[in-house]
């Protein structure tokens, strides 16, 4: 999406009619479905839906210029169109909406919760010229948040490490992940995950590629690594279950939209499964 999506915070005026209106009900996203399509409607489409917040979210060359959002909780949906889960609703969507409807509810998520001055507790203001919401008493500013994290796709010979979550649908297996700790460089965070989540050693740390990942506001960091030493001893705090599993061998994987399944996706064309 980075390629193909131009982020601004200042709207056009006045503001076009056919542009998207990604309309949240807290992570719930308005949408229509059409031909096993997600279609996102536009704003003269909701133009009788009252809403709490708007925000100008920039303008793609495919779709236009896009605004996310945000209504109560008690907003029904308008005929024709009915509220869904961004994580469900995906596939359905394609990356290019995706990757603006993750951008759009982590803005609508931050405006929620940061409504009000943390420091003397006044009303906040959006700013004019970026994407900030500023104090006009202290004159605090905070910015969306956003929370880092290490994804790593970990080889020993012709085998790829894949884990279980408690929090996984049964069968559903990825590589290892976690949350950069504060003061810690990326590549001591994998390290330390790895050790941490499964007690093993690795080396030839490599970056690959990132990701945001609006479940809520992780920014996903992708690498490769080898195995160094050590065997599997898991972390039943964190994982199910974890082993090492051969190309032809793979359990259920992730999305195919997720930063997790290009890694294992990279794994498997190396090994000429792909």
């Amino acid at each position: 999406m980075s390629n193909e999506f131009t982020a601004a915070v200042t709207p056009p005026d006045p503001h076009p009619e056919n542009a998207l209106a990604f309309a949240f009900k807290k992570d719930q996203l308005l949408t229509r479905l059409q031909d096993e399509q997600a279609q996102v409607p536009t704003l003269s489409d909701l133009a009788g839906l009252a809403h709490t917040d708007q925000h100008y979210l920039g303008v793609c060359p495919e779709h236009g210029h896009c605004y996310a959002l945000e209504l109560a909780e008690e907003t029904k949906a308008p005929t024709g169109l009915a509220f869904h889960g961004l994580r469900d609703i995906a596939p359905k969507l394609g990356p290019t909406l995706f990757g603006i409807g993750g951008r759009a509810v982590q803005i609508v998520a931050w405006g929620q919760t940061h409504r009000y001055c943390g420091r003397c507790g006044s009303e906040n203001v959006h700013a004019e010229n970026e994407r900030a919401q500023t104090c006009p008493c202290c004159g605090l500013m905070c910015f969306p948040r956003l929370s880092p994290a290490i994804i790593v796709r970990i080889e020993r010979g012709d085998q790829i490490l894949l884990a279980r979550n408690h929090r996984f649908p049964a069968g559903l297996y990825s590589v290892l992940a976690g949350f950069v700790e504060p003061g810690e460089t990326l590549e001591e965070c994998v390290v330390r995950e790895v050790r941490e989540e499964v007690g093993i050693d690795v080396e030839d740390i490599r970056y690959f590629a990132s990701q945001p990942w609006p479940f809520p506001n992780s920014l996903m960091l992708g690498f490769t690594a080898r195995h160094k030493s050590g065997e599997i001893e898991v972390d039943n705090n964190e994982l199910a279950e974890a082993d090492w599993y051969r190309p032809n061998e793979l359990p259920n994987l992730p999305l195919p939209l997720s930063i997790a399944r290009r890694l294992i996706d990279d794994y498997l064309k190396k090994h000429g499964v792909l």
